[in-house]
């Protein structure tokens, strides 16, 4: 049985127009692009739940992280796994000195800034 409430269905599907909360404008620290950033978690949100990181990292060290572009953020995640992502690559230096994500920086550093649609 439908019951109308006032409330409109409709409403609840419209996509918005917000920038998402974690997304932000920016610099990015890895190819030094100004661009729109996103959240990257030093210890990939995966892993949280596995013993070894429960015991030996707190819930603020769990959560730190970097506003990254999302080109530097992809090669990332691209590149490695999140385990080797949490246990090798924690730090912003540590991101720095890897040979191989260091040439993918590189690379994106030379890329166009895309102006992406619904955005100021």
């Amino acid at each position: 049985m439908y019951y109308n409430t006032g409330y409109n269905v409709c409403d609840r599907l419209a996509p918005t127009m917000e920038p998402n909360r974690r997304e932000k404008f920016g610099l990015c620290p890895l190819c030094q692009r100004e661009c729109y950033l996103t959240f990257h978690h030093l210890i990939p949100r995966k892993v949280h739940r596995r013993e070894f990181f429960k015991k030996n990292y707190s819930k603020d060290e769990l959560n730190r992280g970097l506003d990254i572009c999302r080109l530097c953020h992809n090669g990332i995640h691209d590149l490695y796994d999140e385990m080797t992502l949490a246990k090798e690559f924690a730090s912003l230096d540590l991101l720095l000195a890897d040979r191989g994500l260091s040439k993918h920086f590189e690379w994106v550093a030379k890329q166009k800034i895309r102006k992406l649609r619904n955005r100021p």
